[in-house]
């Protein structure tokens, strides 16, 4: 495992990067979800796996999380494109690599998929693990994950509740969610996807990973029974493996 480090706009992205055997080898590119970091359980998890079938993969810190630049509440899901793009392009790049893949948890299952959708010719495969695009639902109903506010007069700095109490995110990634065009952008995406979500999925809800099975051409669901959002405890060996087993080589 690697160090590395990746800079956008000015600010310094870090991320792990898992190197498999050989000259030549394929990439996945794995996204963190909503306030989280590049060293989830369930992303470290399919790291390992994905190490194990020989195929290399980068995880990073979006900005303003884990250990990338910025502040939480300059954060929006339009700057984590952004990232994701920085990181594309890293991985391009790279002479060893043959074949892209793009994961992603949560919010970082929307992110994967925009990117997907803005490069279908570029990424190969996609894996969308409980991808949160009720996000912009929540953003036009004016509920973010428990923390309310009015969503015609979106305050300036909005404060979140619960296990996330101590953070704040900014009005202008709810007033960007609010217009995301997720599905829409996402549908560009024609090739191999594969979506994973958990039965009692607790913050999105399951229909949102069923929509994107309708709207993708080559897709397929796993609806994986009592997981909840993290796929905790025993769930994310079973997530990780659906996840790797999509992006291994057949030979």
């Amino acid at each position: 495992m690697a160090r590395i480090t990746i800079k956008r706009d000015g600010l310094t992205l870090v991320g792990e990067r898992e190197e498999p055997f050989g000259e030549v080898y394929n990439m996945a590119i794995l996204m963190h979800g909503f306030t989280a970091n590049k060293n989830t359980p369930l992303l470290r998890k399919i790291a390992d796996d994905l190490r194990d079938e020989n195929v290399a993969s980068v995880r990073f810190d979006f900005n303003g999380q884990g250990e990338s630049d910025g502040k939480l509440e300059d954060m929006t899901v339009d700057n984590e494109i952004a990232d994701g793009k920085a990181i594309l392009d890293y991985v391009r790049t790279d002479p060893h690599v043959r074949d892209i893949y793009l994961i992603g948890h949560s919010q970082g299952g929307v992110v994967a998929s925009m990117l997907a959708g803005l490069y279908p010719d570029v990424i190969k495969k996609v894996v969308l693990l409980a991808p949160a695009a009720q996000l912009k639902d929540d953003a036009l109903k004016g509920n973010t994950q428990g923390a309310i506010y009015d969503p015609n007069h979106v305050p300036d700095v909005v404060p979140l509740v619960g296990n996330k109490t101590g953070l704040k995110i900014g009005g202008f990634y709810i007033r960007t969610a609010q217009v995301l065009p997720i599905y829409e952008v996402a549908q560009r995406y024609t090739g191999l996807a594969s979506i994973i979500v958990g039965s009692d999925d607790q913050v999105v809800d399951p229909k949102y990973s069923k929509k994107y099975d309708e709207v993708y051409q080559n897709s397929e669901l796993h609806i994986i029974n009592g997981a909840d959002h993290r796929f905790s405890n025993q769930y994310k060996d079973q997530a990780a493996k659906l996840a790797s087993d999509f992006v291994k080589p057949l030979f």
